[in-house]
């Protein structure tokens, strides 16, 4: 008689399959990556196929493991089916990963993430606010609000809202070093910025919207800790104005500059009906529409 397969040694392999590292899966699912190898390897033996091929940049799935995935897929969102038929309509569990740029999951969806949380005690919500994302397509995340419209994967995408940034700079700045004008900026006024080879999304470069300016002397890939350099009046920067209208130490300078984005929200098109994901949707929809002037203020 075959022995039936250890669901988590499955799970294992599908986090691993859609981290494409063993180490990255290990931190997604909270777990050890000794562990994961010691499943992978396992499950590997019991099925007398290789599922992964190593590379340099982590685990790569072979064919036997691409048609395991589709197969594991299927089991998985069959088991969150069931997980939410257990309880009443109105009733979520689980857990829901909701991936988000840091100064938007900071300044706006952490703010008042509390509202949601206390409408579903029994939902347990993963918000990921960071310098970068977590995918979607390869289901990392049941939700992601990105910079960009991804342009393929298995992935429904729709614009959650347009956004302005500005040029910001402390007050304490401005009385200690003079008016800002482009000349002064790089003189008197030292710039702040990105790390270029940090960038995480090619939509935060930003010369093509305010023309050339000097180079940042003060860059950091965090939008948070730019926001603090630019508190203390460290220097000029570019701010999201859901952030620098939020910080009343700062003043906008160069007032004809306006640079702007796009938020957009994706889910996997294979999970985007489940009630926690549809219902954390709406709500952040409702949310953004709610704070519209927040993000992208009228002229």
């Amino acid at each position: 008689m075959t022995q039936p397969l250890p669901w988590n040694d499955l799970q294992d392999f599908l986090a691993v399959a859609r981290a494409g590292q063993i180490a990255r899966a290990a931190t997604l699912v909270g777990v050890d990556a000794t562990t994961i190898g010691r499943r992978l390897r396992r499950l590997e033996a019991r099925l007398g196929r290789t599922l992964f091929e190593q590379t340099r940049e982590g685990q790569v799935l072979t064919e036997a493991g691409e048609a395991l995935l589709a197969q594991v897929e299927e089991m998985q969102n069959a088991a969150e089916r069931i997980v939410e038929a257990r309880g009443p309509a109105e009733s979520l569990s689980g857990v829901l990963r909701v991936s988000v740029s840091e100064g938007f999951g900071t300044w706006l969806v952490a703010e008042h993430l509390q509202e949601f949380a206390a409408q579903h005690p029994a939902l347990t919500i993963d918000l990921a606010a960071s310098s970068g994302f977590l995918s979607p397509s390869r289901r990392e995340a049941d939700v992601a609000v990105l910079l960009a419209r991804p342009r393929q994967g298995p992935v429904v995408a729709g614009k959650l809202s347009d956004y302005a940034l500005h040029l910001y700079a402390a007050r304490s700045l401005i009385a200690r070093a003079g008016t800002v004008t482009r000349d002064s900026l790089g003189d008197r006024h030292a710039m702040i910025g990105y790390v270029p080879d940090l960038l995480y999304s090619p939509e935060l470069r930003f010369v093509d919207d305010v023309g050339p300016l000097p180079t940042p002397t003060l860059r950091s890939s965090s939008i948070n800790a730019q926001a603090r350099l630019i508190a203390t009046g460290a220097g000029v920067g570019v701010l999201p104005h859901f952030i620098g209208g939020a910080l009343s130490d700062l003043e906008r300078v160069l007032p004809e500059v306006t640079i702007k984005r796009t938020f957009w929200l994706v889910t996997h098109r294979d999970t985007r009906q489940l009630r926690r994901v549809r219902a954390f949707s709406s709500w952040l929809t409702g949310l953004v529409a709610k704070h519209r002037a927040r993000l992208d203020p009228p002229r």
